[in-house]
C-alpha cells in the first residue's frame, strides 16, 4: 500500500515531467549557435513578431466584443430563440480552428460553391470581379475568432449572471439608456472575466498551427515547424520556441492576474433571479440576429459544408485505413488522458493534504504547460531525446554491433509525455472543481478512522469527485484528439492520427477527402460541448424555477 509520503513524491515526479520539456526548449535555445540566433533576429523574427501581434490583436478584440455582447443579450433579455441560443452559442467549441479553415476554404475559394454561383448568376469571368481572399491573415483571424469567442462568452455570461442588478436598475432610473447602462455599469464589473476569456483565446491563437499553416500566414508557430522540418535547423526552431514561450508565459501571467482580480458583485438581486424584460419587434429580431450570426458562422455552416464535402469525397469511415486511424487516435488519446488525470489526482491530493508554498509551486508548475504551444513542448522533448537516442545507438553499435535506431523519439510515449505537459492544467482544474466541494474536516475524520494515504484518496476523495474525474478524462481525451502541432512533430513515421491525416490531405488541396477525418474530430469535440450544454440547460431550468418560486411566495 502506498503511503501518503510516497504519493506526495509521485506528485513531484509528475510535475518534473510537465516542466522538463519547457526547460529543455529554453536550454536548447541558449546552447544553440549564436550565428543562427543572429540570423533569426535579422531575417524572420521581425516578420513573425508583426504577423503574430496583428493576429493576436484582431482575435483578442473580436472575441471580447462577440462574447461579451452575446452573453449580455442572452443573460439579461428575452427575445425570439433566446433560450436555445444561450446553449447554441457554445457549440463552436467543438470545432478545431484548422477544420473550420478547411470548410470555409472549400466554400469560399475560387472553385467553391459561393463564387461558382456568383459567376453563374452574373455571367462574370474570373477576372471581372473582386472577392475577399479567405487564405489570408484576415481569414485566419476570422476562423480563430468564430471558434474561440465561446471562451469569452462563457466567462462573461457567468459574470453577468452573478452581478447585482440593483446598480444597473439605478442607472436606468437615472435616465441612462440600456446601452449606456450596460457600458457604464455592467461591463466594468465583468471586465476581469472578459479579459480572462480574451487572454485564453489569445493563448490558443499563438499556439495554433493548423489554421495559419493552411492559410500560409507566417507566425511563430509556422516558423518553428518550418525551421524543424523544411530547413532541418533545430537550433533555429529552439530559439523561435523560446521567443514564443516567453510570449505565452507573459500571457499566462496576465490571465492569472485577471483571474485573481475577478470578484463577484453579488449584493442585491442578481440578474439570474430577476424577471428578464422581453425584447419585441425590431429590437428583439436584432438581438436574435446578433446571437444567431456566431452560431451560423461557427457551427451550422461549417458542419453542413463538411457533410457535403464528405459525401462527395467517395471515402468511407468503415474502410480499414480510417478504422486504423481512429484506433491510433483513440489509443493515444485514451492513454494520455488516463495518465494525465492520474497525475492531476496526485498533484491535487498533495496540494490538499499538505497546503504550503511548495504545494502552490507544484500546481503552478504542472499548469504552466497549458500556456505553452504544443510545438514548443515538442521541440523541448525532441532535442534532448534525439541526442539521448544517438548516444544509446552509438554505445550499442560500438560495443555490441547493434543498431538500436530511435528507441525514444520513435515511440508514441514521447507524444504521451507531450500531451501530459500540455493538458495537465485542464485535468487539474476539472479535478479541483470537484474536490472544492469536499469539506476539509472529512480528511481529518478519515485519518481518525484509519484511512491515511492511499485509502484516504481511494475511499473518500475519489468517490466524491467521481464526476469531476470523468470530466477531466473527457476534456483531456478530446484535447489530445484535436492537438496538431505536437503530433506533427512527434508522431512516429508509421503512426498516423486523424488530425495528422486531415492536415496532410488539406495541405495537398484534397479538401473533400480531408472532410472525413475532420468530421470525426468534430464529433468527438461535440462530446464535452454536449456535457456543457446539458449543464447550461439545467442552469436555465433552475433559473426558471427560482423565478416561479419567487412569484409564488410574493403571491
Amino acid at each position: 500500500m502506498l503511503s501518503e509520503k510516497v504519493l506526495h513524491r509521485l506528485a513531484w515526479v509528475v510535475v518534473a515531467f510537465c516542466v522538463a520539456p519547457i526547460l529543455a526548449a529554453a536550454l536548447a535555445a541558449f546552447t544553440g549557435n549564436l550565428e543562427v540566433w543572429r540570423d533569426v533576429l535579422a531575417s524572420v523574427l521581425p516578420r513573425y513578431v508583426r504577423t503574430t501581434l496583428i493576429l493576436v490583436a484582431i482575435v483578442g478584440v473580436a472575441t471580447a466584443v462577440i462574447g461579451s455582447v452575446t452573453a449580455w443579450l442572452v443573460t439579461v433579455y428575452r427575445f425570439p430563440g433566446s433560450r436555445w441560443l444561450e446553449i447554441a452559442l457554445a457549440l463552436p467549441l467543438a470545432f478545431p480552428a484548422y477544420v473550420m479553415a478547411y470548410a470555409y476554404t472549400y466554400m469560399l475559394d475560387h472553385p467553391g460553391p459561393v463564387q461558382t454561383v456568383l459567376r453563374d448568376i452574373t455571367g462574370w469571368g474570373p477576372r471581372d470581379y473582386w472577392f475577399p481572399e479567405v487564405r489570408s491573415l484576415g481569414g485566419a483571424a476570422l476562423m480563430l475568432t468564430i471558434v474561440l469567442y465561446p471562451y469569452v462568452y462563457l466567462l462573461a455570461r457567468a459574470s453577468f449572471r452573478q452581478q447585482s442588478a440593483n446598480a444597473f436598475l439605478v442607472a436606468r432610473t437615472l435616465g441612462r439608456s440600456p446601452l449606456k447602462a450596460f457600458y457604464r455599469v455592467a461591463l466594468p464589473m465583468a471586465r476581469p472575466a472578459i479579459a480572462g476569456g480574451a487572454l485564453l483565446a489569445i493563448m490558443e491563437t499563438i499556439a495554433d498551427y493548423g489554421t495559419v499553416a493552411f492559410f500560409n500566414v507566417q507566425t511563430f508557430a509556422t516558423g518553428i515547424y518550418q525551421a524543424w522540418f523544411s530547413l532541418g535547423d533545430r537550433a533555429a526552431a529552439a530559439q523561435l520556441s523560446l521567443c514564443l514561450l516567453s510570449f505565452a508565459l507573459l500571457l499566462a501571467g496576465l490571465e492569472r492576474a485577471q483571474r485573481g482580480r475577478a470578484r463577484t458583485a453579488g449584493r442585491g438581486s442578481r440578474f439570474e433571479t430577476m424577471e428578464r424584460p422581453r425584447l419585441t419587434g425590431a429590437s428583439g429580431w436584432v438581438a436574435f440576429a446578433l446571437c444567431l450570426g456566431p452560431v451560423l458562422l461557427g457551427f451550422v455552416i461549417p458542419a453542413i459544408m463538411l457533410g457535403v464535402m464528405a459525401v462527395g469525397s467517395g471515402q468511407s469511415l468503415l474502410s480499414s485505413r480510417y478504422v486504423a486511424l481512429m484506433q491510433n487516435s483513440v489509443t493515444v488519446a485514451g492513454v494520455a488522458a488516463v495518465l494525465t488525470v492520474i497525475g492531476a489526482i496526485l498533484i491535487g491530493f498533495r496540494a490538499r493534504t499538505r497546503p504550503s508554498r511548495s504545494s502552490k509551486l507544484i500546481v503552478i508548475g504542472a499548469g504552466v504547460g497549458y500556456a505553452v504551444p504544443g510545438g514548443v513542448i515538442a521541440v523541448g522533448l525532441m532535442v534532448p531525446m534525439a541526442a539521448l537516442d544517438n548516444i544509446i545507438d552509438g554505445i550499442m553499435e560500438s560495443r555490441f554491433g547493434i543498431d538500436t535506431g530511435l528507441l525514444i523519439t520513435g515511440s508514441i510515449w514521447l507524444m504521451v509525455l507531450a500531451y501530459m505537459a500540455r493538458f495537465m492544467a485542464a485535468a487539474l482544474n476539472a479535478y479541483d472543481s470537484g474536490m472544492a466541494t469536499i469539506p476539509h474536516h472529512l480528511d481529518a475524520i478519515g485519518r481518525s478512522l484509519g484511512q491515511p494515504g492511499q485509502r484516504l484518496l481511494w475511499r473518500i476523495h475519489l468517490p466524491v469527485a467521481r464526476n469531476s474525474v470523468l470530466t477531466a478524462l473527457l476534456i483531456v481525451f478530446v484535447d489530445v484528439m484535436k492537438e496538431l502541432p505536437a503530433t506533427l512533430i512527434l508522431h512516429p513515421f508509421n503512426f498516423q492520427t486523424l488530425a495528422v491525416q486531415a492536415h496532410r490531405l488539406a495541405a495537398d488541396e484534397r479538401l473533400a477527402e480531408a472532410a472525413v477525418p475532420s468530421l470525426v474530430l468534430v464529433a468527438f469535440g461535440l462530446i464535452p460541448v454536449a456535457v456543457l450544454c446539458r449543464a447550461l440547460g439545467r442552469e436555465g431550468r433552475g433559473q426558471k424555477a427560482a423565478r416561479l418560486g419567487t412569484a409564488v411566495s410574493a403571491g
